[in-house]
């Protein structure tokens, strides 16, 4: 039925054809497309194996959400254990004595943590112990509400000291909060970047 069409004009018709925009298609995918289809995929596999393992399925399901109560819980701890004051904190008409008195119980504290091992734990009191000797030099105001990180930009530092500060709450985040493994190496370190901290308060 064709003989009669010479092939430069067929080619060149289904050319013209498939050259229009209805017929375009993209022979990639962006991230956005292959993360929906993980997201897709994974839920499949979630329906298939409620369907397919019920029991097995919930017993998942109660494992996960233990877990994450678990780490919540956790967390939770450990931010009370960071911000927790030992003792009051002078307002206006405090004596200086007792910040220094709750600096020393912080850093015995810390000292007595090492001993048995807890260096994670001992980090936290070590930092509480330093925030509160920068604040007797009127470098920082210490407050139990505030995170590690808002000291950084608060603190009145030189800009060695606003480096040193920022490098121990990072490694306060990693090891408290990351729960990163922590040994007295690391924890003599880090008491001793936090005993030289006070040597870099900028002059008024």
């Amino acid at each position: 039925m064709l003989q009669g069409i010479p092939p430069d004009s067929l080619r060149r018709a289904v050319a013209e054809v498939f050259a229009r925009p209805e017929y375009a298609w993209a022979t990639g995918r962006s991230p956005v497309q292959w993360l929906l289809e993980q997201i897709g995929r994974f839920l499949d596999w979630l329906g298939r194996a409620e369907a397919s393992h019920p029991m097995a399925f919930r017993a998942l399901l109660v494992l996960l959400s233990a877990i994450l109560v678990a780490t919540l819980v956790h967390m939770g701890y450990v931010v009370w254990r960071i911000t927790r004051p030992t003792a009051q904190t002078p307002g206006g008409g405090a004596a200086s004595g007792v910040v220094v008195e709750d600096a020393r119980a912080h850093r015995e504290r810390a000292e007595a943590l090492a001993r048995a091992g807890r260096y994670a734990e001992a980090l936290a009191h070590r930092f509480v112990a330093m925030l509160l000797d920068l604040e007797r030099r009127d470098a920082l105001r210490f407050h139990p509400s505030k995170t590690p990180a808002e000291y950084v930009t608060e603190a009145r530092l030189d800009q060695a000291g606003r480096a040193t500060l920022g490098y121990l709450v990072a490694r306060l985040y990693r090891h408290v909060f990351g729960a990163a493994p922590c040994d007295e190496q690391t924890y003599r370190a880090f008491a001793s970047d936090a005993d030289l901290l006070s040597e870099h308060v900028a002059t008024a």
